[in-house]
């Protein structure tokens, strides 16, 4: 398909507040395999994670002109057949299959709204390679304590609260203050350590004010539905609208975050250690290391389980 063969909506001269119902009405005229281009004049990421939620893994999202003035974003409707299962919902049935996935160096969290085979064909990987590998996981899967998919939601959210943000609360000073430690005393023969203390530094800021929204505004607001279950009480109103919303923001940040833990993976050669590492150096890259595997399996829970059953859960009191 040519790109100078679809249309282009040009969402520049729309009024905001019709922006997104006016993409959304052109996505859903659309046919199978079909497909149009979006003009707008800053990244439409959000729109993004809005397609994401209400529409889930029915389109493929390729940007062609990316900034900084404009950006053209081609929005093509996937064919009714064909697998839309993704990597993030594999792993939400059998979290043993998340090795796989980080053994081939694929995101399975803060990516892992991706089909297989969208995440082959960046990375040049094959797809029935993968299948192959998934496959060999038999047996048994969760036991009753890790089993999240059952777990009630409010549950689920106080674990996460307890477990794993907590974690970051822990643990996140003490990185920090390590990391710009070995960056002043190795710095100049492994100048990469600056970046890696600067990017630290910017995810635990970040994590911080995202653990802070989501148990002020989000949180409170799923235990509210996952109450309403049992109660049959009418759906509360937010200020925010459908819980969708924060969602995007949420999982826009867990991508970002993640996307960071990715550029210090490979500043550091996957936390490989130089002959010269004192223990100092040694230690930082061990909690780094444990530090992204806490944050991979925190944002499991939250983009792939808790937020898309707190969606469908909205969905269904109304």
């Amino acid at each position: 398909m040519e790109v100078e063969q679809l249309d282009i909506l040009d969402v520049t001269v729309i009024e905001p507040r019709f922006k997104h119902p006016t993409i959304f009405d052109k996505f859903d005229s659309l046919p199978g395999g079909e497909a149009f281009i979006i003009r707008n004049d800053h990244d439409p990421k959000p729109l993004y994670y809005q397609l994401l939620a209400e529409r889930g893994q029915t389109f493929n999202w390729d940007y062609l002109e990316n900034g900084p003035q404009i950006w053209l974003v081609k929005i093509a409707k996937r064919p009714d057949a064909g697998n839309t299962e993704t990597i993030g919902e594999i792993v939400a049935k059998d979290y043993r299959k998340a090795q796989v996935f980080k053994s081939l160096g694929i995101d399975f969290c803060c990516g892992g709204k991706k089909t297989i085979v969208e995440v082959c064909g960046k990375k040049g990987l094959d797809p029935a390679e993968v299948e192959r590998q998934l496959a060999e996981i038999k047996g048994e899967g969760a036991t009753s304590e890790t089993d999240f998919q059952n777990w009630d939601l409010g549950f689920l959210s106080d674990y996460i609260i307890n477990t794993h943000h907590r974690y970051v609360r822990d643990n996140t000073a003490f990185i920090l203050e390590l990391a710009q430690k070995v960056a002043r005393v190795h710095g100049d023969h492994h100048p990469e350590l600056l970046k890696v203390a600067a990017l630290f530094e910017k995810i635990g800021n970040e994590l911080t004010l995202h653990m802070t929204k989501e148990e002020k505004v989000v949180f409170p607001f799923i235990k509210e539905l996952a109450q309403l279950v049992n109660s049959g009480s009418m759906l509360p109103s937010a200020s925010f609208g459908k819980i969708s919303v924060p969602i995007q923001v949420m999982d826009a940040e867990h991508e970002q975050v993640g996307g960071d833990f990715e550029t210090i993976r490979s500043l550091t050669s996957n936390y490989e250690l130089p002959p010269d590492a004192c223990s100092s150096y040694t230690i930082l890259f061990k909690k780094l290391e444990e530090y992204e595997n806490d944050l991979h399996r925190h944002v499991h829970l939250e983009s792939n389980i808790l937020f898309p059953k707190a969606i469908q859960l909205e969905k269904e009191l109304a």
